[in-house]
């Protein structure tokens, strides 16, 4: 039974961070259009609710940035993650040619060969972290193939950039080394681009470079360098933290159901279930910030035109009303419609990829780890707004 006392959401604290998921009960059964009256945003929480805000992306704009800390888009590089259709549509179709299911599946090779190397490693040790060693390295080293960070760099960045995710659980919420990791980040990508420009080759930096884009006004241009700049933070950030958080927190749920291992083991073709079912039950990207630019009223709530609203990914894909047993982990859950990646035009540009590292990952870790134990009460969380997941995940062998 639901608590009757009132609850708070806050997704700055840490307690928040261990366990969300009472709190988004309390608030679909209780106040599924919440007001946070302190700060004076909104949440959503029921999946109907998260899934038609979803597609009305004019109405709940992302122009204004997609988290609950305040963020001076105008002030920084042009990403299409802070921006509505069309600007949206036209900076998508720039990269989405990388995202195909034909491009994805031509990588399957590399992500395997990575994953085997990683994990062999492991193996001889008898074990390791998780993170470190294996689920925040696969997807850097892909995507950063991808766009095509010399190797020697790429951890450093993806330090960095995991770094200026940081918050804090008071306000201003951005400590100063995240805003000194974004700094540094950014200095590297703008050394990179003009090393592109200077020495192009056939990787998506450099084809960022060649594109010609259409304008609002008719003309053709070329890319700006801010504009390419921003693609590069975009998609080294998304395309590296939603995979390295979703194999972590695989890693501890199986140990936590070892029935559902048990069956992963035994039968690899229910992984790309596993995938989804990880994705749902412990969501990497707990919300979607936006804005509105109408008043829109819901469950007997009117939230004003300019109102911030989160739209609770993370509640939806627990919601008892949508899903049989949702707070069971099953592996072999029936096929669903999926907002584990978002929904409508911000639909995640990588999922495909995502998805694939996330099966050829398991099914290397099966093959090798076919027993094995997390040592929980060492494992570390992350604290950032929106992105759940863990910094550390020691394990070994059993």
């Amino acid at each position: 039974m639901c608590e009757s006392l009132a609850m708070e959401l806050d997704p700055f604290a840490h307690e928040f961070h261990e366990d969300p998921y009472r709190v988004y009960r309390w608030l679909r059964d209780n106040a599924p259009c919440y007001r946070n009256e302190q700060q004076g945003w909104y949440a959503l929480s029921c999946y109907d609710d998260v899934l038609e805000a979803s597609q009305q992306p004019l109405l709940y704009s992302s122009a204004e940035g997609t988290t609950i800390e305040p963020i001076n888009t105008g002030g920084m590089r042009p990403m299409m993650i802070f921006m509505d259709p069309p600007d949206h549509d036209v900076q998508r179709r720039l990269v989405s040619r990388a995202f195909t299911p034909r491009a994805v599946t031509e990588l399957e090779p590399y992500v395997r060969a990575t994953a085997i190397e990683l994990l062999d490693t492991l193996r001889e040790q008898g074990g390791g972290d998780f993170v470190e060693q294996f689920s925040a390295r696969l997807p850097m080293n892909v995507i950063m193939e991808l766009l095509g960070v010399p190797a020697q760099d790429r951890n450093t960045l993806r330090h960095w950039m995991d770094r200026s995710l940081d918050r804090t659980e008071e306000p201003p919420h951005i400590p100063a080394h995240a805003i000194d990791a974004m700094v540094q980040s950014d200095q590297y990508w703008t050394a990179l681009l003009a090393d592109k420009r200077a020495h192009p080759d056939d990787q998506m930096v450099s084809r960022l470079c060649a594109v010609e884009v259409e304008r609002d006004d008719g003309t053709t241009d070329r890319l700006t360098d801010d504009e390419v700049l921003g693609f590069c933070g975009l998609i080294g950030a998304a395309g590296t933290e939603t995979v390295t958080k979703l194999l972590a927190n695989a890693v501890v749920l199986f140990q936590r159901n070892p029935g559902e291992w048990a069956k992963v083991v035994a039968d690899r073709s229910v992984i790309p279930g596993a995938v989804e079912e990880t994705l749902r039950y412990w969501a990497p990207s707990q919300y979607q910030g936006r804005v509105l630019t109408d008043t829109v009223g819901a469950h007997d709530v009117t939230m004003p035109a300019g109102s911030r609203v989160l739209l609770l990914t993370g509640s939806a894909n627990r919601d008892e009303r949508e899903y049989a047993d949702a707070d069971r982990f099953d592996v072999t859950r029936a096929a669903h419609l999926p907002i584990g990646f978002g929904h409508g035009v911000h639909f995640c540009l990588g999922a495909a990829l995502a998805r694939l590292e996330g099966r050829v990952a398991l099914e290397e870790f099966a093959a090798r780890f076919p027993r094995y134990e997390v040592d929980e009460a060492a494992t570390r969380r992350v604290h950032m707004s929106n992105v759940h997941g863990f910094a550390s995940v020691p394990f070994v062998a059993a």
